[in-house]
């Protein structure tokens, strides 16, 4: 990197390194202080951890208690099942009173453990103000180095069980990992240690070993809940409805099960349902109302809710019980972050860190938080402090990699913008990105009426992961292609995609900086719902072909009964299967209020929100409500989907497409099962009888009439359903076959007014814009061209020969300027014909009155091709011009 102040691989193994770890051996010898006492046998110990771990796995405190009441009095395994009973209801002097005499006599010993560990959690509750001496929390993790030192020797599962806990509380997760390693190989049927394996790679943002730990644990025992738990975390991100599905079934087992509680809770409060939330974390205070955890969490929603007294209040009863927790403000700036609020949430973790300035997951969040404000310097510096401490963290080292990346690529500062872009692609996207996002900045703040906060960062990444890992620290976000943060803006550029066309990147960076507009104007605080409906829209408004194009699946989610509530539809962006459709649906809905209300209806409602309002106090300013804007946006929606509805509700639209049918239209599959030739012609027609408005039965007509050789039956079909979903595109749109017929007939006036209806609602449909341009270079139609031509452009930048084809339409429209630019895009993305591009760059550079660029444009023309005429003739004009 840059300066040389590291590299990737000098930073840090890999996390493989980490689960790989060399198991350490168990020939060691074994002290004689062992956890397990004269009076147990090994065998003893391990039935009773089995039956111990299982009871609180379950959520059987009852049969927890019992087992203990089977042990000898002061047994340390039993005094520490009573203590964790007893922690686990916050009564943390009952469980020290308990364990500390137990723990004298057999330091190295579960009592020892626990006690250590409560020292660690609670050590306001039992520290000595005027004691000299280190503090309680030192001497805790010197115990626990010392159970670490002893137990790790053991050829006993349980003894590395409880060692491995003891590292993980010190952080030496490579030893707990090989520790655990150890215990697993010994015990593979304890799914106590499979679980806690899991917590530890969990603790690392490794969900895929996580997982197959979990799953190894619920395999052995499908009710236990704590890898339930587990699994739903690993899952958060993933598949929200399974993650909560698996903590919803935690609590079935335990309802007492505080963790779950608060996974939970926070899960909804990510989703703004701060009702459900509250209800989910009242029930943990329930169980225990000293718990860190959920004392910090609900510190975190007052901050979040803007009752500041109450957040300093839940900051102290937190501090009471451990005046080193700088978590209490570490998981409120991880709630406040989830809320967009990103500079509060960088303040939040800066004041945890001055109490816990070790806590290497609080300098990681600060750094994700500070990348989100476009601070990169100082995010980078939070980083590498993290690093240091913990060099085992996915997300940090993902992070600090993806800023080495990013040190090579180029910055440009115009304008209100910084734009970072890989120097293998700038030299062609430079000029695109800047000016198509300065042109959404200055239009959409001129009709929002609010002055943004700039510049706005805008990175663009070649490779989909790095833009994963700048937007959420890991790989993967599937189907997302650009973020927004409120100054900063990342997204795929397009060679990021598997193949041209598949996105169109200029639509995707006006829908975020539509973001950069909401978020600012609303202080970071408006509802997904919100944001995405306005971004989407505004796509739409920018040009018609950006619209989202999902009509046809709305409608036949309105026939079925499938379209979220509004109360529902922010949750719907959390949802895999409805994520997709919730974006439209907000369009729809921000469109709604925009036509029936007026547009400033909208810019009231995100100051509104701007003011810390919650939806139904915004709604309510702007003189509306949920229930009546349901009512009417119900009523829009019949008006302007119900032709489209009768369309996509043609026969056996549940049974899916038949094989001939467009991809996404409903099709009557069940009655041509097994038809084929004529007999399935012969049954289309029945069915085009009994629904003449159905868009499926028309095209899967069509395809069997042109399958059949019937053409012109076939387009008759085709432009019936070219009436019934005009809006239709992709494999659905009629206009594609349509045009195939029509230069069947030779008519290649109608071939191309077909590709041209088609792409004015389809603007990623890259094929159909290069039969246009093909088609509209034989037939000289400029208009055509530059249609065909510009879009091709967009979609594949990279591709020199409609940059080439643009050039010389700018240059016929006298268009100097664009010609230009589009000249020396096509030389920069490498041109078949390079002289030619040189040449064609130097004539407008002529044109444009640059003759010293026009001169070294036609010089490495000729350096290429000395006796190129066309070449020599410009110098010698450029030269002649020049005197």
């Amino acid at each position: 990197m840059q300066g040389g102040r590291h590299t990737v691989t000098s930073r840090r193994p890999r996390l493989g390194g980490f689960c790989g770890a060399a198991v350490l051996g168990v020939a060691c010898l074994w002290p004689a202080a062992s956890s397990a006492q004269a009076r147990y046998t090994r065998a003893e110990e391990e039935q009773f951890h089995r039956a111990a771990t299982r009871a609180l796995a379950h959520g059987d405190r009852d049969e927890a208690r019992a087992l203990a009441g089977e042990r000898d009095a002061g047994d340390p395994s039993a005094a520490a099942l009573l203590a964790r009973l007893d922690i686990l209801r916050g009564e943390y002097e009952a469980a020290e009173r308990r364990l500390a005499p137990v723990a004298a006599e057999h330091p190295i010993s579960a009592a020892g453990l626990e006690l250590a560990l409560l020292h660690r959690y609670a050590p306001g509750l039992f520290e000595d103000a005027d004691a000299e001496g280190p503090g309680l929390r030192d001497d805790a993790a010197a115990r626990l180095r010392v159970l670490v030192d002893r137990l790790q020797r053991s050829p006993d599962a349980v003894d590395l069980y409880r060692a491995a806990r003891a590292a993980r509380a010190l952080g030496r997760y490579r030893q707990a990992n090989a520790l655990l390693r150890s215990a697993a190989g010994i015990a593979p049927d304890d799914p106590a240690v499979h679980t806690l394996w899991g917590d530890l790679f969990g603790e690392k943002y490794n969900q895929m070993d996580a997982s197959q730990s979990y799953q190894a644990a619920l395999e052995i025992d499908e009710d236990w809940a704590p890898a339930l738990l587990g699994m739903a975390r690993a899952l958060a991100d993933t598949n929200p409805p399974a993650a909560e599905a698996a903590a919803g079934r935690a609590v079935e087992i335990d309802p007492d099960y505080l963790d779950a509680h608060l996974f939970l809770a926070r899960r909804s409060f990510d989703d703004r349902d701060h009702e459900a939330g509250a209800e989910s974390l009242a029930r943990a205070l329930a169980v225990n109302e000293r718990s860190l955890e959920a004392r910090s969490l609900a510190a975190a929603v007052a901050w979040v809710e803007d009752r500041r007294d109450d957040f300093e209040a839940e900051v102290r009863r937190v501090l009471d019980v451990n005046p080193a927790h700088g978590e209490v403000y570490r998981v409120a700036g991880d709630l406040v972050a989830r809320h967009y609020r990103f500079e509060e949430a960088a303040e939040l973790v800066r004041r945890g860190l001055e109490i816990d300035p070790a806590n290497n997951r609080s300098h990681a969040e600060l750094g994700m938080h500070l990348l989100r404000t476009g601070d990169e310097p100082a995010a980078r510096r939070a980083l590498e402090r993290s690093f240091e401490g913990d060099p085992y963290d996915v997300v940090t080292f993902n992070l600090l990699e993806m800023l080495d990346t990013l040190d090579g690529f180029e910055t440009f500062e115009e304008g209100d913008l910084i734009v970072r872009l890989h120097p293998d692609e700038a030299p062609v996207l430079k000029d695109y990105v800047i000016d198509l996002g300065q042109r959404a900045l200055d239009e959409l703040s001129a009709r929002y009426g609010m002055e943004p906060e700039t510049p706005i960062l805008i990175e663009v990444f070649p490779q989909h992961d790095h833009f994963a890992v700048r937007t959420l620290g890991l790989p993967g976000m599937i189907g997302a292609l650009g973020a927004c943060f409120g100054k900063v803006v990342t997204l795929d550029s397009p060679s990021a995609s598997i193949r041209p066309g598949d996105f169109n990147w200029q639509s995707t960076l006006w829908h975020e900086m539509a973001h950069v507009i909401a978020l600012q104007m609303s202080n970071q605080r408006v509802p997904r719902w919100l944001t995405e409906g306005l971004s989407t829209y505004e796509e739409k408004r920018a040009r018609a072909d950006w619209a989202r194009d999902q009509d046809l699946e709305f409608a036949t989610n309105l026939n079925r009964g499938d379209v979220l509530s509004l109360r529902d539809l922010n949750a719907g962006f959390s949802r895999p299967e409805t994520i997709s459709i919730s974006y439209f649906q907000a369009s729809v809905l921000v469109e709604h209020i925009i036509d029936a209300y007026g547009e400033s209806t909208v810019y009231d409602l995100l100051r509104a929100y701007g003011d810390g309002l919650d939806t139904d106090a915004a709604l309510e300013r702007v003189g509306l409500g949920f229930d009546a804007l349901q009512a009417s946006f119900d009523a829009a929606v019949d008006e302007r989907f119900g032709a489209l509805r009768r369309a996509m509700a043609g026969p056996g639209e549940r049974d899916g497409p038949p094989h001939d049918a467009p991809g996404g239209a409903a099709g009557p599959a069940e009655s041509l099962r097994g038809l084929e030739g004529a007999a399935r012609i012969a049954r289309l027609r029945e069915l085009d009888d009994e629904h003449p408005d159905s868009f499926s039965v028309q095209m899967s007509l069509g395809h069997a009439l042109w399958a059949d050789g019937d053409a012109e039956a076939a387009r008759e079909a085709f432009e019936k359903a070219t009436t019934l979903a005009p809006m239709a595109t992709g494999d659905d749109s009629p206009h594609l076959p349509l045009a195939k017929i029509a230069l069947e007939d030779d008519d290649r006036e109608r071939a191309m007014a077909h590709l041209e209806a088609h792409l004015e609602h389809d603007h990623r449909a890259l094929e159909a814009a290069r039969d246009l341009a093909a088609l509209a270079e034989e037939a000289g139609d400029d208009r055509r061209r530059r249609r065909a031509y510009g879009l091709i452009a967009e979609l594949d930048p990279f591709d020199a020969e409609p940059h080439q084809a643009l050039g010389r339409l700018a240059m016929a429209d006298g268009d100097v300027a664009a010609a230009v630019r589009e000249f020396s895009v096509a030389l920069a993305a490498g041109p078949i014909d390079r002289v030619s591009a040189h040449v064609d760059l130097a004539e407008s550079q002529v044109a444009a009155g640059d003759l010293d660029a026009a001169r070294r444009a036609v010089i490495s023309a000729l350096e290429i091709a000395p006796t190129y005429e066309r070449a020599q003739e410009l110098l010698l004009d450029i030269v002649e011009s020049g005197r």
